[in-house]
């Protein structure tokens, strides 16, 4: 019986971390339902397996019956494909097995204790999985959407240390003297490269950070300066404005002193439209926003894309407004660069962004060409290089919990998100 416990607890334990390690595309209900039914189908196949086999045949089989299935699950609920989706898969086997080995090195020295090998494998799990749920989950997840190259390296040294230590050494842990030993050992030393692995990735994040932080900064920086610039030109045109008041009263009175009142009221008319030329336009009350809006819709009108837009925000946000602006930029320089691939005429950005009853934003501009889309909905880049502003917007969504939807119906791309 101690070896079906074995088997039926790695199973239960398979299952847990696959929940853990995997970021699901449907809801959290669906996917408990999901992963609970599957469960209970893989734990009633354990049973079946050792009632039918030997425990030689049954210990060997069990690996490839419970890893296949758990891949097939992975690829039905997982965002994430090719070879992340390997190394989440790798990263469940490992920390199983070496839940698995260290309690079956503690059963083997106890004097084959069952009580032990519960004890140490429900101390093993709990701390581990606490470990997971505390801190590696959060890294493993921004890893997985920020890293995006070199996972095949990753994968060969794990699904080496897979083939070794499930195949290639005999015997099973908590059984067998060899191999009571070496697996336990091999597990630590492939613990060690994992360590290593999340430590490198910690400083990728914080390398990442940084240069999201720098981003903000800059583009704070050099949205304001621009706003500032475009103040100071109004202040310029008013200025001048004011100072040729005296000169236009002067005309005007001798005009209506003529009895040319129409012509007087042209001139006054004609006066007024520079003034309201120059004003400058008022977005929204955030700053950071405003200047960003200004910017990118002057650069839009520069490259004669016509602009249809209505801002409604208040002065206080649900979100990091340096964040937001970054995200926003993002999207409206992708609109911008979209629009100059076609005629003049047809150019045009549609921009409705309000913060009642939630954050919400739609931004659409007109699109000629065919747009990929990934399993998630979001478009794909087609060239090598492209596609860091989408990512950009991704990760903003990740981090708030935004709902972002793309479609393009008709001609017209268009980006709707809602937070």
């Amino acid at each position: 019986m101690v070896e079906l416990f074995v088997m039926e607890y790695l199973t239960v334990l398979y299952m847990i971390m696959a929940y853990l390690f995997m970021d699901s595309r449907y809801s959290r209900r669906r996917t408990v339902f999901i992963v609970s039914s599957v469960t209970i189908l893989l734990m009633a196949a354990v049973v079946a397996l050792y009632r039918a086999v030997d425990m030689d045949t049954a210990f060997w089989t069990y690996a490839i019956s419970i890893h296949i299935p758990l891949i097939l699950l992975l690829f039905t609920l997982s965002r994430f494909r090719g070879w992340r989706l390997i190394f989440q898969q790798l990263s469940i086997v490992l920390f199983c097995t070496l839940i698995h080995h260290i309690s079956g090195l503690f059963y083997y020295l106890s004097g084959n204790r069952f009580w032990v090998m519960v004890l140490s494998c429900t101390l093993l799990s709990t701390g581990v999985i606490w470990f997971l749920v505390r801190f590696l989950r959060p890294l493993f997840f921004q890893i997985l959407l920020e890293l995006h190259r070199g996972w095949w390296l990753i994968c060969l040294v794990m699904a080496t240390y897979y083939i070794i230590a499930v195949f290639l050494i005999p015997g099973y842990a908590g059984f067998e003297r060899s191999s009571s030993i070496i697996k336990p050992v091999i597990a630590l030393l492939m613990m060690g490269f994992y360590s290593i692995l999340m430590f490198l990735f910690f400083s990728i994040r914080k390398e990442a950070e940084t240069r999201h932080s720098a981003q903000i900064s800059a583009l704070q920086l050099s949205a304001l300066q621009s706003r500032m610039e475009a103040v100071r030109v109004a202040e310029d045109v008013i200025r001048t404005e004011r100072h040729d008041l005296r000169h236009r009263l002067q005309a005007v009175a001798e005009l209506v002193a003529r009895g040319d009142t129409a012509t007087a009221l042209d001139f006054l008319d004609a006066a007024q439209k520079r003034l309201d030329e120059q004003k400058a336009v008022r977005w929204c009350r955030p700053p950071v926003l405003d200047a960003v809006f200004s910017s990118y819709f002057d650069q839009a009108e520069n490259e004669e894309i016509s602009v249809d837009a209505t801002v409604a925000l208040p002065d206080e946000l649900p979100v990091n407004e340096g964040e937001l602006a970054v995200m926003l930029a993002n999207a409206l320089e992708n609109a911008i660069h979209a629009n100059l691939k076609l005629p003049p005429k047809q150019r045009k950005i549609c921009c409705r962004m309000v913060a009642s009853p939630s954050l919400m934003l739609e931004l659409s501009n007109p699109c000629d060409r065919k747009v990929s889309f990934d399993d998630q909905g979001f478009p794909v880049a087609q060239r090598e290089g492209h596609g860091i502003g989408t990512q950009s917007i991704v990760s903003f969504c990740k981090k708030y919990g935004a709902v972002c939807h793309y479609d393009l119906t008709d001609g017209i791309f268009r980006l709707r998100l809602v937070l």
